[in-house]
């Protein structure tokens, strides 16, 4: 049995050729186009994402300072408050001193598995309100770059969806184009010879 060799020629939209239809070459510089937005936009799209992320948290660390303060309740058996946090961590009543040197108490984020009266560390923000720890330089680190993947990914699926939309138009041009060329030709194959 002969294998049919099959040869491939490589720009073949680019190259001189009497078969070469207008569309083709607007394909090939789509394809161009869309590729080279994918490659350089994404990657500046993930950059600038990565960036900005990792600039808030930055400021959320500069932000934020921890304070000691007292556990007013036992943690134990207590239910995860499932708002995105670590499993071992519950939300309970807490006693601490503020810069003014009053006392105030608050509910926030701690440990489970404590008893009432253990010291604690609880985090405050600039106008002295419970807030939650910010992330360590580590973790924000990871996050930003998952963050700026995410966006470079999203840009480049948007840029590559755009892209085949045009590919498309121009296939239905040359639907088209068959279409009306084959009802001009059509009849003439249909006569039968004398």
């Amino acid at each position: 049995m002969r294998k049919v060799r099959r040869t491939r020629q490589r720009w073949w939209r680019w190259r001189s050729n009497p078969l070469r239809r207008h569309t083709d070459i607007v394909e090939a510089w789509i394809v161009l186009a869309v590729w080279t937005v994918i490659a350089l936009g994404g990657t500046l799209v993930g950059l600038v994402t990565a960036h900005a992320a990792d600039e808030s948290f930055a400021q959320l660390r500069r932000e934020r300072h921890s304070v000691p303060a007292v556990l007013m309740e036992s943690t134990f058996g207590a239910v995860p408050t499932g708002e995105g946090t670590a499993p071992e961590r519950v939300r309970a009543k807490v006693r601490w001193t503020a810069s003014d040197g009053s006392t105030r108490t608050g509910r926030t984020l701690v440990d489970s598995g404590r008893k009432a009266g253990s010291k604690v560390v609880i985090w405050m923000n600039s106008q002295g309100q419970l807030a939650a720890e910010p992330p360590t330089a580590g973790a924000a680190a990871a996050e930003a770059a998952l963050f700026g993947t995410g966006a470079a990914l999203a840009f480049g699926g948007l840029t590559f969806a755009a892209g085949r939309l045009a590919q498309w138009r121009l296939d239905q041009q040359r639907y088209d184009q068959w279409g009306r060329e084959w009802d001009q030709a059509g009849p003439q194959w249909g006569r039968k010879a004398a």
